[in-house]
């Protein structure tokens, strides 16, 4: 059965990562209250770039322009389908509104501008 994934990418002070880990573990429960079948947020530990094929690859830190005071996470969510996907999103969204009632002053612990996210398409599965 296919799969997809939305996929996200972003930089967290490391003063902030605390608190951020603690918002991530409430999107979880959230999100899998709602139907996704697996979620991951993983806090980068090994971002120098090995060479492979003679060249290196681009570092996440680079990629995102994170400095040494910034954690850069890879995080992603797993569905049915895409179609599971925007069902599910629409649950959560939902509940995130009615989360997000008397607490609109309430602020991200990263930029938005340091996030890249996107859905993808499982193609092959191990």
């Amino acid at each position: 059965m296919a799969k997809y994934v939305d996929g996200f990418v972003l930089v967290v002070p490391k003063n902030k990562a605390e608190e951020y880990k603690k918002m991530a573990e409430s999107g979880r429960d959230t999100w899998m209250k709602c139907g996704a079948l697996e979620y991951y947020e993983c806090r980068g530990d090994d971002l120098i770039p090995q060479e492979m094929g003679g060249e290196k690859a681009r570092a996440f830190t680079e990629m995102t322009g994170a400095t040494s005071s910034d954690t850069v996470w890879f995080s992603y969510i797993v569905f049915k389908s895409k179609k599971h996907r925007d069902e599910v999103n629409a649950k959560v969204m939902e509940e995130m509104n009615k989360q997000m009632e008397g607490h609109k002053d309430m602020s991200m612990p990263f930029d938005m501008k340091q996030m890249a996210y996107g859905g993808f398409q499982v193609e092959v599965e191990g």
